[in-house]
């Protein structure tokens, strides 16, 4: 038998017997008079001696109800949406700190380019700003975050909770990321995070990386196991640089270049890939709004409906019932006078 309801401080309780009061007969209560047949009978003086020692035992009732905390547990509570549970791996390393290209930099000429760089905004705020939008335009997704350089670091687990991802994405812009990017460390850890979800729906990892890396066979396996394991899509937004390679060279040495290679790779996985080249703010921009149009399946989840404190409705019957109990005392000492 499931309970519906508990109490914060339960031994509260044990002044409930409290409430009983006001029903008991007290030795004032006695009449005066030596034959009560005599008395005439007066039977809303009754029913006003009565409902007074009914508030009033209500009111102590609900004071001791109040403060010990009643209310609802937490609970999960079974959802069905449109959407997906989407892992956000955001790259922190230095280079992120640099300027996106200019959107016009393609009719600049070549020896002005490096003047203009500087216009464009950083790569991380530009980002930042698009998955802050892009978790708003998603309120059935379940979102995690995750950011790395060296290492990888777990900001949010899995939420659907808007606001707190919110904050996590904001707190990227804090202090300047390390000089390595260890993209295969953190894509196991990423993977890692679903190893103890249940399977619920369509899941991905979007990758948010200005560069590249050569990984080594057992980590390359390990990814590919992990990535079909947990049947997890994986979306990569390459955030060019001026003078990094694009993820189309087909030149001959192309793939030596880290991007090349990590692209390369990632074609060869068993699930879902797809890469997008962005290089000035418009260019993110689209391939989020892409991400969002494609991952729009029907995901069951759990909702953490948090704990219902009813305590304020018995402070406010308590509060009622007292006001009752003053008017009906100010009403029967107009009578008397």
């Amino acid at each position: 038998m499931n309970i519906s309801f508990d109490f914060a401080h339960p031994w509260v309780l044990l002044l409930l017997p409290l409430a009983v009061l006001p029903l008991l007969r007290r030795r004032r209560d006695t009449l005066p008079f030596s034959y009560a047949p005599w008395l005439p009978r007066d039977p809303l003086g009754q029913i006003a001696g009565w409902l007074w020692r009914i508030l009033a035992a209500i009111t102590i009732f609900s004071i001791v109800v109040a403060l010990a905390g009643l209310g609802k547990p937490q609970t999960q509570v079974a959802r069905v949406g449109r959407g997906a549970e989407i892992l956000v791996l955001m790259d922190r390393s230095r280079s992120m700190d640099d300027h996106m290209l200019p959107s016009d930099w393609r009719k600049l000429d070549r020896s002005l380019l490096l003047h203009h760089l500087g216009r464009g905004q950083p790569k991380a705020k530009v980002a930042r700003d698009l998955l802050a939008k892009f978790v708003v335009q998603r309120p059935d997704d379940r979102f995690a975050l995750m950011f790395f350089s060296t290492k990888p670091l777990s900001v949010v687990a899995f939420t659907q909770h808007d606001e707190v991802v919110q904050a996590g994405i904001a707190a990227a812009d804090i202090g300047r990321g390390l000089a390595n990017t260890e993209v295969g460390r953190a894509l196991l850890a990423a993977i890692a995070e679903f190893d103890r979800r249940a399977y619920s729906g369509s899941r991905i990892i979007l990758l948010v990386c200005d560069g590249g890396a050569y990984l080594d066979e057992p980590t390359q396996q390990r990814i590919l196991a992990g990535l079909a394991r947990n049947r997890i899509a994986l979306y990569w937004i390459y955030l060019r640089s001026y003078n990094s390679p694009t993820l189309d060279n087909t030149a001959p040495d192309g793939g030596n270049a880290p991007e090349i290679a990590l692209h390369n790779f990632f074609q060869t996985l068993r699930t879902p890939y797809r890469a997008y080249q962005a290089e000035v703010p418009d260019d993110l921009a689209k391939a989020v709004a892409d991400v969002g149009r494609q991952q729009n399946f029907p995901l069951d989840y759990l909702e953490q409906v948090p704990r219902q404190d009813f305590s304020r409705r018995f402070i406010a019957a308590a509060a009622i019932c007292c006001l009752l109990l003053l008017l009906g005392r100010s009403l029967a000492m107009r009578s008397w006078t």
